[in-house]
């Protein structure tokens, strides 16, 4: 059973990485710490630069210290650092799912509610998920720059062990295979480019101008959406991680594309 969000914390979790999705460290105010149904501990923290599961996007992993043990290679001794296996985002509040590395009672007390701790992500994950989840939506530019622009973009799946890309509608079968290398040279020729990727909130009339005229139906009008540059193509709204530079995705290979039920799946991988 999922957990419901504490109510003597605030409402809501900051999602730091809003500000800076490539922050690898930062601190905190440890708000709550909680056992859930399933016997794990959950930290609730006031920001977090961990980003949760979603968006088609795996969750960071890394860990949690006391802040006054930040310095230490060890993460601080007996029970101070808190590893983070998985975070997930409930109703505001964002769940930090793991264990202390010392399991021991009298250790689980060096990390209090109200103090001040250290967050740290695993930095080859972190890179690995952001280079997938750019790829997917540099596949988007490039589904318009190759005559595909009556598709429309649906799911998405940017995890290392199958990423792929959904759009509604189909590609004539006698284009098909041209239109996957078609794909594949265009993204790579993107990416030998460069081009800087940024991410800014803004009004939505604003988002609408950067989104090429229009945004998504489930998007309210009266939000501030996130919304995703990459270099000077038209923006996307996204919750997520990226690269700092479209050339940072390295290189890309559209592996297969498959039709079924009028939808299109575009799989994909990322090599260095």
């Amino acid at each position: 059973m999922d957990p419901k969000p504490p109510t003597t914390t605030t409402t809501t979790t900051k999602l730091a990485y809003f500000d800076d999705m490539r922050a690898l460290r930062s601190s905190a105010l440890l708000l709550a710490l909680l056992q859930v149904d399933d016997g794990r501990l959950a930290a609730i923290l006031d920001a977090t630069i961990f980003h949760p599961q979603g968006g088609g996007q795996p969750a960071d992993t890394g860990f949690i210290i006391a802040a006054a043990a930040a310095d230490d290679d060890d993460g601080g001794g007996c029970g101070a650092k808190f590893v983070v296996e998985d975070v997930r985002l409930k109703e505001g509040v964002v769940f930090h799912y793991g264990k202390f590395e010392d399991s021991e009672d009298e250790c689980q007390s060096k990390l209090r509610e109200g103090q001040k701790v250290s967050l740290h992500i695993d930095a080859q994950r972190r890179e690995i998920n952001s280079r997938l989840h750019s790829a997917g939506h540099l596949l988007d530019i490039c589904m318009q720059n190759v005559g595909l622009s009556h598709l429309e973009p649906g799911k998405c799946y940017h995890f290392p062990d199958g990423p792929f890309v959904e759009y509604k509608g189909v590609i004539p079968p006698d284009q098909l295979q041209n239109k996957q290398h078609e794909l594949e040279r265009e993204a790579n020729s993107l990416i030998s480019r460069g081009g800087k990727v940024s991410a800014s909130i803004l009004s939505y009339e604003e988002a609408v101008q950067w989104c090429g005229g229009s945004l998504p139906s489930y998007i309210s009008k009266d939000s501030t959406p996130r919304i995703v540059k990459f270099g000077d193509h038209r923006g996307c709204p996204c919750g997520g991680t990226h690269v700092a530079d479209i050339a940072d995705i390295k290189n890309l290979k559209v592996t297969q594309i498959r039709m079924k039920k009028g939808l299109t799946k575009v799989f994909y991988s990322i090599s260095t």
